[in-house]
């Protein structure tokens, strides 16, 4: 196993055991839920804008460790983030996991950063809705009519 295969698997490790931006806000301003049935994920994501921006991302959420190291890892990268950023982000992060763009190269830090744990998943497509699911909910949260489905399609 190369060194950055390790360092990906101890990323996602450490963001399902202790996720952050874990925990409902006292104050937010859009929320979605979302469901993947194939494999049990539940979540729920909220989102505190200031303007335009992103000011606060957080989830609670059961599933997989790669759905719950993926909602916490999105928390992260889209903090602070505005609107058009984050939807650039869904963008690149959904054709890492998807295969539609090429991992970074061993030792090279690609634009998407730590998101990048998660390019192996291209490889497993029944868990690329997973790693997609809590980026869709934020998707949902910022664009759509509130109670609308959430897909992972």
């Amino acid at each position: 196993m190369s060194d950055l295969t390790e360092l990906y698997q101890s990323v996602i490790l450490d963001h399902n055991r202790k996720p952050r931006n874990h925990g409902a806000p006292e104050r937010f301003d859009a929320t979605a839920d979302g469901r993947n049935t194939l494999c049990g994920d539940a979540l729920t994501v909220w989102v505190a804008l200031d303007g335009d921006t992103l000011a606060d991302v957080r989830f609670v959420g059961e599933g997989c460790a790669i759905s719950k190291a993926s909602a916490s890892l999105m928390t992260q990268a889209v903090k602070g983030k505005s609107r058009a950023e984050a939807d650039a982000l869904f963008e690149r992060f959904h054709a890492l996991v998807t295969g539609r763009e090429a991992p970074p190269a061993e030792g090279v830090r690609g634009p998407l950063g730590p998101l990048a744990a998660l390019a192996g998943v291209s490889r497993f497509p029944i868990r690329v809705k997973c790693a997609s699911l809590a980026w869709h909910t934020l998707q949902a949260a910022l664009h759509r009519e509130p109670g609308a489905p959430v897909t992972t399609e």
